[in-house]
């Protein structure tokens, strides 16, 4: 943090080059470096070969696909992603945060509004670690220091987004968090109208804590109202 700011190194991979121009003249504004990648190709080498804080991806792209790269980058890393789709398109915005993207904003977007995604992920992100603290429910455990999520003895991947809401869920076992809460917890934005972003990052946690081995406790939904994490039986 600088004076306030944020500094950052931004990786955005888009075919638009006149939209990638522009979002990284805008966003150098606000101490926040842009390199732009005009293929999903070249995108992943340019990623590859750099220590990124944040990414922007365009979805639909001729070649390899933002969820192509996505998947790609998510085998080896946890980087903040925030997607780009076209408006009203809630199929590709479902699947890329299935696929583990952070968040996503749809196409044309107001440059202001990129940016407070951008700050409200990377404040998330770059927050110093708290207090030697751990968090632990059955066979779950979260370290709130490292960051480490466990499921007996094993270690969960997750994204920053899935760590917030694991933690959220943790600090109030078996009380309902509304849905509210933890959009601005995870995702650092109010939640927007028919917004699923956050039911599809509970349901990619839901999978990681299955495939880690967790058979006891379960997020369950309160409907129209929140989730809680259940203590097992």
């Amino acid at each position: 943090m600088d004076n306030g700011r944020t500094t950052a190194d931004i990786l955005m991979i888009d075919d638009d080059r006149d939209l990638g121009a522009m979002v990284s003249d805008y966003l150098a504004g606000d101490h926040l470096k842009v390199t732009v990648a005009n293929s999903g190709e070249s995108g992943l080498i340019a990623f590859k070969a750099n220590n990124f804080d944040l990414l922007i991806l365009d979805i639909m792209m001729p070649g390899m696909s933002g969820l192509d790269v996505l998947k790609s980058i998510r085998q080896t890393s946890n980087v903040p992603v925030i997607m780009l789709t076209a408006r009203g398109d809630d199929v590709d915005r479902i699947i890329g945060l299935e696929f583990g993207a952070d968040d996503y904003l749809p196409k044309p977007f107001n440059p202001r509004e990129l940016i407070a995604r951008i700050k409200a992920i990377l404040r998330r992100s770059q927050q110093q670690p708290e207090e030697d603290k751990v968090l632990e429910l059955g066979q779950i455990t979260l370290d709130t220091r490292t960051r480490k999520a466990m499921v007996s003895d094993n270690e969960l991947r997750l994204t920053g987004t899935e760590y917030e809401i694991l933690k959220c869920l943790l600090e109030t076992p078996g009380k309902v968090v509304n849905k509210e809460y933890l959009s601005e917890r995870a995702l650092g934005r109010r939640l927007l109208p028919y917004d699923r972003s956050v039911d599809t990052h509970i349901s990619n946690l839901r999978g990681k804590l299955e495939k880690g081995g967790n058979q006891n406790e379960t997020i369950q939904n309160q409907r129209g109202i929140g989730y809680l994490l259940v203590p097992g039986t």
